[in-house]
């Protein structure tokens, strides 16, 4: 007889159900009754085997079957018509059969036996939390479990829960789901117990395929290991500020989880792709205005087209703009440069201050000249200011008093200001 779980044939007796004997296997705790037929039968069918055939465990149950049957059944008849297969096929069919407490503990035996191989086949994942050295929140736990590969079932926390320092963490962690291990106070007591039930998980939980180690210290790296060793998958998750760092020991690979935004910070890769994206969206966006600007400067032209067509009088925008290429200019820059170098004395500045204020009265004749603006407009000329000019010609160092003691202009008080007024024109 084998332990249904692990088929393991380490068992003991454990008290009787239902008039039956219970066992306890001692490799994974398994709790199961004894077989629906008697181990006399069967011992005695193997033993009229005289050694020379090994009868199998199936073809001994057949057995039992038949000799539960009822006699009047078995008759002589039924024996030279019907094969063995046949009178169990039609006795396992039968109402009474089916209503039996032996079909309905076959049954339960088998659905026990298919969800243990399913849970085998899936498997579960497990978190271990050191509560003296990292506290979880609910998000924490959430993410922790979304980077797993298989669901997150079963939870256990350590620490010295008598100490104050815990708080009611005890029965946060409690209603949570955690199963709560107490250590007795010392250092490194939550480390000690962790690597030891931590070390001999598959015995208890036969179906882990993947581990959670939750704490800082760097004791528990000897508990990483051991666990590789096994065939787990290990994640080493600690605390760094405010962040959670999840170390994949399989392969290496590290996430991070930011704790005041209870969001996952993404890699360096993550961060360039996003930027990507985010510049095509804006190409795109720019891509969208550039070609409706182009339609409506399109609409506009051929607007102005139809205008120009129905007003062939007017005459054209670019007549009504003088052209002045780059030789004028340089002619021009010429020029005044050299106005600028014939000033050889008062008297050409003077001539050449009545021609600017002529000009400007001829533009408009109502304007006021002011000491400022006729020095702004010398300057224009000159490309030197007033007071430079006068220092090199040594007539003072100032274009104000300059003009009050030039017999060529009068200076008339303006508010804050001087008008200059040509005596001689």
């Amino acid at each position: 007889m084998k332990c249904p779980r692990c088929e393991s044939t380490l068992y003991r007796k454990n008290g009787r159900r239902n008039d039956k004997q219970n066992y306890l296997c001692k490799n994974c705790g398994k709790q199961f009754l004894e077989p629906p037929f008697p181990r006399s039968l069967e011992g005695e069918l193997l033993a009229n085997s005289n050694g020379h055939t090994k009868v199998s465990t199936d073809a001994t149950r057949e057995v039992a079957l038949v000799k539960d049957l009822p006699e009047e059944k078995i008759t002589q008849k039924s024996l030279g018509s019907l094969t063995l297969a046949e009178e169990l096929l039609q006795t396992i069919l039968s109402p009474d059969w089916l209503e039996s407490a032996a079909f309905s503990q076959f049954i339960q035996k088998f659905q026990q036996k298919t969800e243990i191989k399913h849970q085998l086949e899936t498997g579960i994942s497990l978190l271990l939390l050191d509560a003296e050295n990292l506290k979880l929140d609910v998000n924490s736990e959430f993410f922790l479990a979304s980077v797993c590969k298989y669901p997150l079932q079963v939870k256990i926390a350590f620490a010295n829960w008598r100490n104050p320092s815990t708080g009611k963490q005890d029965v946060e962690l409690y209603n949570r789901g955690y199963q709560l291990v107490h250590v007795p106070g010392g250092k490194d007591s939550a480390d000690a117990k962790m690597i030891a039930l931590g070390a001999c998980v598959l015995r208890s939980y036969p179906t882990v395929k993947e581990i959670l180690v939750c704490s800082g210290d760097g004791i528990l790296i000897h508990l990483c290991n051991e666990l590789q060793n096994q065939g787990l998958i290990v994640h080493w998750v600690r605390r760094q500020g405010q962040n959670l760092q999840i170390e994949n020991r399989n392969t290496g690979k590290l996430t991070h989880y930011f704790l005041p935004m209870a969001t996952e910070v993404p890699s360096l890769e993550q961060v360039v792709e996003k930027i990507q994206d985010l510049i095509k969206t804006e190409q795109e966006s720019i891509n969208v205005r550039l070609n409706s600007l182009v339609a409506v400067a399109t609409l506009f032209q051929e607007r102005c087209d139809i205008n120009i067509k129905h007003h062939s009088k007017q005459p054209e925008i670019e007549e009504l703009i003088p052209v002045i290429d780059n030789s004028s200019a340089q002619s021009i820059q010429k020029e005044e440069k050299e106005v600028s170098a014939e000033i050889p004395n008062g008297e050409t500045l003077d001539k050449l201050l009545l021609k600017i204020i002529q000009d400007i009265q001829i533009k408009s004749p109502d304007t006021k000249l002011s000491v400022s603006k006729l020095g702004s407009e010398l300057q224009k000329i000159t490309g030197e200011s007033p007071n430079s000019i006068l220092k090199k010609l040594k007539l003072g160092s100032n274009f104000t008093k300059y003009l009050k003691s030039s017999p060529t202009f009068t200076l008339k008080a303006s508010g804050k200001e001087y008008e200059v007024i040509p005596l001689c024109k």
